[in-house]
């Protein structure tokens, strides 16, 4: 097993980083003063979030995630396959299925191992919640799908849906017509409309098994990748008629990710996480 004092940075195939601390031996860290400081890509490790794990009643393991900003996250699609490697990799967890409690829920997770060395992670990421209520977003209707409003003197089309994380989609035709940034900050903030605040994605459909996305992310702002978006991204453009199957390959900017789902939006998501170094705590 590693050393006590270890942070243990990953990344995913996305190019989405997140920084690893077993809490089962730092109990008392401050995890939002601490995601602050080390998620600083300045002044810091750098990363998009921060993830710990601790003893479960209800799991094998939990994960605790915090945004880079030092919110607290219900979930991450990306951030709970580097935490699934992690904690099979240090012997947390030594067992190819196993499942993890989160503020969203439990979550199943099933390993693929090449010369015992994890190579895949499939994550059972749950139903898909159309609900607006349960996003929640303020809009006069049930479910939220391509609903107009105005951001930043621009009107546009959105589509939300609660997928552990509330997501907000807006297809688009031409990226060049949408700075992303600006229209994605804005829309997070948009407590009005969403009180919890929102993820963003824009997405071009290229045909019934690809999709691009980009992706601005509450609490971490423009990322190279989400797992949890790639995951709402499929499941609202196809209740939107915009695909026709029900697996879909989601390009982002960082890489790919492959997400199935059912009739029901029963969303499974599959990708890679690899390790890109390890370091100590300083005292």
């Amino acid at each position: 097993r590693p050393p006590r004092s270890t942070l243990f940075p990953y990344t995913t195939l996305f190019r989405s980083d997140f920084i690893l601390v077993n809490g089962l031996e730092y109990r008392d860290l401050d995890l939002s003063s601490t995601a602050k400081k080390v998620c600083d890509r300045h002044f810091g490790i750098g990363a998009d979030g921060l993830m710990t794990c601790e003893e479960s009643k209800v799991a094998d393991i939990k994960m605790n995630y915090y945004n880079s900003d030092g919110s607290r996250g219900e979930m991450c699609g990306n951030g709970i396959r580097c935490f699934s490697k992690f904690v099979y990799d240090n012997g947390v967890v030594r067992k190819e299925s196993f499942s993890v409690e989160t503020d969203a829920g439990i979550k199943y997770i099933d390993l693929t191992l090449e010369s015992e060395e994890v190579k895949y992670i499939s994550v059972d990421m749950g139903r898909a919640d159309f609900r607006a209520t349960s996003v929640p977003c303020t809009l006069d209707s049930e479910i939220i799908l391509e609903k107009e409003i105005e951001v930043e003197g621009q009107k546009l089309k959105i589509s939300s849906v609660l997928m552990g994380v509330p997501h907000t989609v807006i297809l688009v035709d031409d990226y060049d017509n949408y700075d992303i940034d600006r229209l994605g900050k804005a829309i997070e903030y948009s407590t009005d409309i969403f009180p919890r605040k929102t993820n963003v994605n824009f997405i071009q459909v290229v045909d019934d098994e690809n999709i691009i996305i980009k992706t601005w992310e509450r609490g971490a702002s423009r990322t190279l990748g989400c797992g949890t978006g790639c995951c709402s991204s499929a499941v609202i453009a196809h209740k939107l008629g915009k695909i026709k199957g029900n697996s879909v390959k989601l390009t982002t900017e960082g890489g790919e990710v492959f997400v199935t789902f059912d009739n029901e939006y029963n969303v499974i998501m599959k990708g890679s996480a690899e390790t890109i170094c390890t370091g100590e705590f300083l005292k």
